[in-house]
């Protein structure tokens, strides 16, 4: 007598109706992100979705990284992602931000660079964090800054990129203690010589506020320890 679950045909087989739907999203999710391990961006996926969790895909496709031949590690949508992932609270662990780097095939030596840098302990202060990831995108404080307001703005893609000022100014200070070099007074006039700007804009700011200041930026020595978080995905 055959045992009650042999197959004997394929319209047996039971397919859940969700099925081809969720494997349509996947495939999609897989060519905005472009993933550098596939496998192991799958499992990531996959454990966010059952778990309800923030998904690891890019809102779009990053032209700039998709066809570059060498990786380069962490790229805006990537940091835009783990901002989603662990803004929620104001401090992840250090456990929980390695799995979600790990899940998004990052190198793991830039991850301890700027933990390093951070100095941070078992518990991470995300938005520290993720003002050394923009460090790390960007060549100058300037730049990191703009990087920053692309990633955290709520305007349409091309938009003026605003976010709040006080956002910026926490941002701006803990990068500009981060060169070292940076007089406190220095940072106390720059930001105050940006706050009536900020309110006409409903306390908001946008890099056009600030790209082309000439006293916003120093630029980094070899050994400041921004220049070490700014090229640490580069090495």
């Amino acid at each position: 007598m055959p045992l009650p679950d042999t197959m004997y045909c394929a319209q047996q087989i039971n397919i859940p109706p969700q099925l081809p739907d969720i494997l349509k999203n996947f495939t999609k999710a897989a060519i905005r992100t472009q993933p550098k391990d596939l496998l192991l961006w799958s499992a990531a996926y996959f454990s966010a979705l059952s778990k309800g969790e923030c998904l690891p895909v890019k809102d779009r496709l990053e032209m700039n990284v998709a066809t570059q031949k060498t990786d380069t590690g962490l790229s805006p949508g990537l940091l835009k992602i783990l901002h989603k992932q662990l803004s929620p609270s104001q401090t992840c662990s250090k456990e929980e931000l390695q799995k979600k780097w790990k899940g998004l095939c990052l190198p793991m030596d830039q991850l301890e660079t700027l933990l390093s840098l951070g100095s941070f302990g078992s518990d991470v202060n995300w938005m520290d964090f993720f003002a050394l990831g923009c460090s790390a995108l960007g060549g100058t404080l300037v730049s990191s800054l703009k990087f920053a307001c692309e990633i955290l703005t709520e305007d349409d893609e091309g938009g003026a990129a605003r976010i709040p000022f006080s956002t910026f100014g926490q941002l701006y200070t803990y990068l500009a203690h981060l060169d070292g070099d940076m007089p406190q007074d220095h940072i106390d006039n720059f930001l105050r010589s940006l706050q009536a700007q900020a309110e006409l804009q409903h306390g908001m700011i946008k890099p056009l506020d600030f790209i082309h200041r000439d006293d916003m930026d120093s630029k980094p020595s070899d050994s400041s320890n921004f220049s070490r978080a700014t090229f640490s995905g580069a090495e």
